[in-house]
């Protein structure tokens, strides 16, 4: 089951661009009130899945246990495909991810509960492309980000392989050194589906545990290129405006620009959970996601450098999950 609201998003064409029906000037109207602690919330929470939302779904932890200093709560963040396999075992209540649970994940869920995890949306990110501070590259169309870190090149571009090849005639000859994720990550299946179309990642990308490590990577490397996500973000590194095609605007990777849907990588951050049909959320795992969602957790979720969810879809989410 899927939490949906007024609010859409959709994938036009193949390069699966997030769209949000929402005016980024008619946030600051949206409020709700501030988490309060209930009654009878005590026990252990695991969290097992995404890197990416690793050192939120701490942070939210520690928040959460000044409301409850009973609870016992354990993160643990390998990548996102950790997490199914964790819901469906039952040694994890919640099972974070940076990408939506493939078809067969969710099947292997619904063959053993006969019915489907809830997906839960609880931040938006921007999966960047990072280069070094100093970098004076201007942007990258997606074909060029689909030529650059893609052996197979779906979007039908030339393979470049050579900061010349991008218009910095001054690294003429100067290869391009690239970073990314590994397999087991969403990140890395993400990227792989919406900025190469599918096809397969070049042999000579330098593939990190996490996400901190691509961005540490291109900000030690005048010449690096990699793509993580936007909470990583440091001093060191900047992200590149992304365009369609040659014919279009180039575009950050901003709030504003993530609501609209006009940067082309914007992303759910997502919990899974086990709720029966027709039946609240358990109580310990229910109260943690009111709190993710409410606007103390969602402070924390700029602090830690994502973009929080509009707070008329938040509700929303809670009533769902509270049925």
């Amino acid at each position: 089951m899927q939490i949906v609201s007024k609010f859409r998003f959709v994938l036009p064409i193949w390069w699966g661009v997030l769209m949000m029906t929402i005016h980024a000037e008619e946030l600051p109207q949206m409020s709700r009130a501030n988490y309060q602690s209930v009654s009878g919330v005590t026990g252990n929470l695991n969290s097992i899945g995404s890197d990416t939302l690793n050192n939120l779904m701490t942070l939210w932890a520690e928040e959460f246990k000044k409301f409850y200093p009973n609870v016992n709560i354990q993160v643990e963040g390998k990548g996102s495909s950790t997490a199914p396999l964790a819901l469906i075992e039952g040694t994890a209540q919640m099972a974070p991810m940076s990408r939506p649970m493939k078809a067969k994940e969710i099947d292997a869920f619904e063959k053993k509960f006969s019915y489907k995890p809830t997906e839960v949306h609880v931040a938006i990110d921007a999966l960047a492309v990072y280069v070094h501070k100093d970098n004076p590259l201007k942007g990258l169309t997606m074909q060029q980000v689909d030529s650059i870190f893609s052996e197979t090149r779906k979007m039908d571009g030339e393979n470049l392989t050579e900061w010349s090849q991008l218009g910095i005639a001054a690294w003429k000859g100067q290869a391009l050194s690239l970073f990314g994720r590994n397999s087991a990550t969403g990140t890395y299946g993400f990227f792989q589906e919406h900025a190469l179309a599918k096809g397969d990642f070049k042999a000579s990308i330098k593939e990190q545990p996490g996400s901190s490590a691509v961005v540490q990577g291109v900000g030690e490397d005048l010449y690096a290129m990699g793509y993580s996500g936007i909470g990583y973000r440091t001093a060191k590194v900047r992200h590149l405006p992304l365009a369609l095609d040659a014919e279009s605007e180039f575009f950050e990777a901003s709030y504003k620009n993530c609501l609209s849907g006009d940067y082309p990588l914007a992303r759910f951050l997502i919990i899974y959970v086990n709720k029966k049909p027709s039946q609240p959320l358990d109580l310990l795992t229910l109260e943690f996601v009111k709190y993710s969602l409410s606007p103390q957790g969602q402070k924390v979720v700029e602090k830690d450098g994502y973009y929080p969810m509009p707070a008329e879809l938040a509700a929303g989410i809670i009533e769902k999950l509270s049925k």
